[in-house]
């Protein structure tokens, strides 16, 4: 099977799971913000994102280095999943200790450390489940992570609406996260141990010290990559209040249900690209002009969508209640077309072993992101957090270009003649919807037909497009 046709079948097999994780995701986080109100769904928002942070803690990178390392040796498998998994308990415990204490010294209530702690367990099972599914990825074996994604979002689903209806309040929701988590957590491990790879046991403690200082890069970036994105949640807690966490949450969550084809498609290409980088350094190159492609092919049309129809998105979702979100959404949607690119540009940075790189671009972020919280957030609360948000991704962007022209990874000019071309497609895509000012049901397939011919027109794919097509469809 050619390495196209590979990487559109585990696209596949994690497309299809993602679609049906985003569908389960969007129907509880429509009901858990309806449930739990503006106030309670800013405690939980607080609590996902502070623990997202501090759990970098129980992974410290590693599992970004084992996926690396075991896409371009797969004998190694064993003794790196033999000596991780036992590594990350003790890491697991000095997180929860961690947490706690950072709580306190916090002062919160105690509803807020009881169900940040129940979190911070949650997290730690999803930890090991991402070690499972970055080992999937090195082999290539997408349908495991495939399958486990969708029985997590489907029980979680259903946890979630018995807790609801039980009227079970936070605890209920947060132990619905952890059971969810742990079922998924036995069948990934089964599948790993009898399809892919078995662990070899040890602590050999040479071997962890090594693979934790190769990680810390991977994990410092990790961190500030949190940081840079839940730290405004927890700003907004402490110097706004849960009312504007709970608006700006619910708008967040949005934004990463949009997300789901940039992480299916970073999944899948960072192995095959840490490949390239042995192999042909000139396939790296394709292989990221490619992403930003088609990345920005499927997302600027939709951030103009949303933009523009960014009430009658947040009244249909939440209801009048969170009405305010609509300004986060509009801003925000544009920190989407800026992840994709920023992404391709991480996948690209990692995979030619430049991780310090990113890291040393993420902790430019993140200090300009929280210093820049600090003015917008007690002026302008959620929009100001948003405003935020979408100038600090446009900082990495720019960094991130500065590096990779450095490094010598100049992408064709044709890159950006296409990115020009879904920017003009997108433009008239959002003329027509202002002039025909339709409603949001008639929009939606009246704006694809208008895109899809305004691309057309321009002659956006050319022949390696037709060629990955018909490699695609097993035509060549």
């Amino acid at each position: 099977m050619s390495q196209v046709r590979t990487i559109f079948k585990n696209m596949s097999w994690l497309l299809v799971s993602q679609i049906i994780a985003s569908v389960c995701g969007f129907i509880w986080t429509i009901l858990m913000a309806r449930y739990l109100g503006v106030e309670r769904y800013g405690i939980f928002g607080f609590a996902t994102s502070f623990t997202a942070i501090l759990v970098i803690i129980v992974d410290l990178g590693i599992s970004t280095h084992i996926v690396r390392h075991i896409a371009t040796d797969y004998d190694s498998a064993p003794k790196y999943l033999g000596n991780a998994i036992p590594l990350k308990v003790l890491f697991s415990i000095a997180c929860t200790i961690i947490t706690l204490i950072a709580l306190i010294i916090m002062n919160v209530n105690e509803l807020v450390i009881k169900v940040t702690l129940l979190f911070t367990l949650e997290m730690i099972i999803k930890s090991y489940v991402n070690l499972f599914n970055g080992s999937f990825q090195a082999f290539e074996e997408g349908k495991y992570q495939g399958i486990g994604n969708t029985i997590l979002h489907l029980i979680l689903l259903v946890f979630i609406l018995i807790a609801i209806f039980t009227d079970l309040g936070l605890y209920g929701i947060a132990v619905s996260y952890i059971l969810a988590n742990a079922i998924t957590f036995i069948y990934e491990y089964y599948m790993l141990t009898k399809h892919v790879t078995k662990p070899k046991y040890e602590l050999d403690k040479e071997f962890c010290k090594k693979i934790t200082l190769l990680s810390v890069p991977f994990a410092v970036t990790g961190l500030l990559y949190t940081i840079y994105y839940s730290i405004d949640i927890v700003m907004l807690t402490n110097m706004v209040g849960s009312y504007a966490t709970g608006i700006y949450n619910a708008t967040y969550k949005l934004i990463s249900v949009l997300t789901l084809f940039y992480s299916v498609y970073t999944a899948v290409i960072f192995p095959v690209m840490s490949r390239y980088y042995k192999n042909d350094e000139s396939l790296l190159l394709i292989s990221f002009e490619k992403s930003i492609k088609y990345l920005m092919l499927v997302i600027i049309p939709l951030a103009v969508a949303t933009a523009f129809y960014s009430a009658e998105v947040m009244h249909l979702i939440y209801g009048q209640s969170y009405k305010g979100g609509a300004s986060v959404l509009s801003i925000l949607i544009w920190t989407v077309c800026l992840l994709f690119i920023s992404g391709a540009c991480n996948s690209l940075l990692n995979a030619s072993h430049k991780e310090v790189s990113v890291t040393k671009i993420y902790a430019i972020a993140a200090v300009f992101n929280v210093i820049l919280n600090f003015f917008m957030i007690p002026n302008f609360s959620y929009d100001g957090a948003a405003i935020t948000t979408v100038l600090s991704d446009i900082l990495i962007v720019i960094i991130q270009a500065y590096v990779i022209y450095k490094l010598g990874h100049r992408p064709n000019k044709r890159l950006y003649q296409d990115v020009g071309r879904i920017i003009i497609a997108s433009g008239v895509l959002g003329i027509a919807l202002y002039l025909l000012n339709m409603n949001i049901w008639v929009a939606i397939p009246v704006g694809i037909i208008i895109y899809l011919v305004a691309i057309y027109l321009l002659r956006f794919f050319d022949n390696d497009d037709k060629y990955v097509i018909k490699e695609i469809l097993g035509r060549n």
